[in-house]
């Protein structure tokens, strides 16, 4: 969770991925736009922005057809929003007068903000049209220690906006949740903060609510190799170019960890809480040497290491929340884990399945959320999302 070692970050050469790295790279006369079509769908290897609003949707509705329409026009909405615009020509305040408005209004004057959508189909997506499921989404296993929640896992669709504004964030949302009425109705939805993640070379390591730099080995988007072998399918399917999802809601037991030590915390994580260096030495991005006993058995780092998960390597993109209080005085609060892989059965599976079994930092958390969504490639000029799944 806070950061797979690897062997370091091998750079691609310096114009790789420079369609992501540069924020507003696909329409100069409009700073921070992020181009919406492309290849791959944007909010994946998109330098993190520091607000997401993410839902999980359920379909309402079986007739193929109908969701086909529901796809085109979020789609047609989606890319109208990315370029800081209303999600139909005038739909706030210059069409009818009384009738409701087609764009909620709460962006009106705001700038695009970075705005990423990026969308992604559940088991019960393809379950409901009759479609075959990519293999990826075979269910997950109940992981030891989980106390997953009903109401905050699974979903027939997923969206994720992620901005440089929260109002930003939350008005997409809002306007495609609104759009899909009668279609499509929400499961449940999750606001963060703070990025937890880097996804680009060009962005500094963040922190977390332990308080440690969170991804310091994070794939980035100028290592496309990598990208190519962890991330993106390649099977040649309606899939190819496109990877999943696995979205994990872990509370943290913020309280009980600010009462630990501070020897403590950075021998649980495996790093220095300032510097965010590996015990065995150096700066941040130096390798973790695990072959010394600085480094715990038990660390997070260690578990959590290429080296001890036969190379596998996943793109973290999650955020921090804090949703309140669990009414005993507590915060609820912690990490919305986001990552993205080419397979969850070979990736994320092994990852969690030896993290929950032999971390200690998993005395500190609980697993309370978690859904698997299958993230088709980028739409072209014409295209839908998801058509090619029809």
């Amino acid at each position: 969770m806070f950061g797979y070692a690897g062997a370091g970050i091998a750079l691609a050469g310096a114009g790789a991925a420079v369609g992501y790295a540069a924020r507003g790279g696909g329409d100069p006369g409009r700073p921070g736009v992020v181009p919406f079509r492309d290849v791959h769908q944007a909010g994946i290897i998109t330098p993190a922005q520091d607000r997401l609003h993410f839902v999980s949707m359920d379909l309402t509705s079986t007739d193929r057809a109908e969701i086909q329409r529901l796809l085109q026009r979020w789609t047609a909405a989606a890319d109208r929003m990315t370029r800081g615009l209303e999600t139909s020509e005038n739909g706030a305040v210059g069409l009818n007068k009384y009738a409701p408005p087609t764009d909620t209004g709460e962006a009106l004057g705001l700038p695009a903000a970075s705005l990423t959508l990026t969308v992604g189909f559940g088991p019960g997506f393809f379950q409901k049209l009759g479609i075959p499921a990519p293999p990826g989404l075979a269910p997950l296993p109940i992981f030891t220690g989980d106390k997953l929640e009903p109401a905050r896992s699974g979903g027939d669709v997923c969206l994720q906006a992620c901005a440089d504004d929260p109002q930003v964030a939350v008005h997409a949302i809002r306007n495609l949740v609104r759009i899909g009425f009668g279609t499509a109705s929400v499961r449940w939805s999750q606001l963060g903060f703070g990025r937890t993640s880097s996804t680009s070379t060009s962005q500094q390591t963040p922190r977390n609510l332990f308080g440690f730099k969170d991804g310091t080995n994070n794939l980035k988007a100028e290592e496309p190799d990598l990208l190519d072998q962890h991330v993106w399918v390649r099977d040649g399917s309606w899939l190819d170019g496109g990877t999943y999802l696995v979205a994990r809601r872990i509370r943290m037991h913020i309280e009980i960890w600010d009462r630990t030590s501070l020897d403590e915390q950075e021998k649980i994580v495996g790093r220095t809480k300032g510097e965010g260096g590996p015990l065995s030495g150096g700066a941040e991005f130096e390798a973790a040497n695990f072959a010394t006993s600085t480094i715990p058995a038990d660390a997070h780092i260690r578990l959590a290491s290429s080296e001890s998960l036969n190379g596998v390597k996943i793109l973290r993109r999650g955020y921090n929340f804090v949703d309140g209080s669990d009414g005993s005085g507590h915060l609820d609060a912690g990490l919305f884990f986001l990552a993205f892989m080419n397979n969850p059965q070979t990736h994320f599976v092994p990852m969690q399945s030896a993290l929950a079994r032999n971390d200690t930092m998993m005395e500190y958390l609980e697993h309370n959320g978690s859904a698997v969504f299958a993230v088709p490639p980028g739409v072209r000029d014409g295209e839908y999302w998801g058509q090619a799944a029809f």
